[in-house]
């Protein structure tokens, strides 16, 4: 099974584009910060990922303002084909409580 669930704060979103079918696809940079625990110990986790949203997704995003905490879900696939680096695709998120202002 290839699902994610992940609470990040929006850092950096791209421009809009869109596919030669007309789907809306915007870029993002997400940050994400927690404490783990991890054979007995906390650990403490930093991390950024790449992600990106499309289609109504994408339109949605692209009216959260930057610093915004939410709460994502979504799969992780290759960047392009043949790239081991990954990226996050959302297919869902919703704001966290105290940043609701979409």
């Amino acid at each position: 099974m290839n699902r994610l669930g992940l609470t990040a704060a929006l850092v950096e979103r791209e421009a809009i584009r869109y596919t030669p079918a007309g789907v809306p696809i915007v870029g993002l940079k997400l940050s994400h910060q927690s404490v783990q625990r991890e054979a007995g110990a906390d650990r403490t986790i930093e991390l950024e990922i790449s992600a990106i949203a499309a289609d109504r997704l994408a339109l949605r995003m692209d009216r959260v303002s930057l610093g915004t905490e939410l709460k994502l879900e979504g799969f992780l696939a290759p960047r392009r084909r043949n790239v081991k680096a990954l990226v996050l695709h959302i297919t869902d998120f919703e704001l966290n409580a105290a940043d609701r202002t979409e």
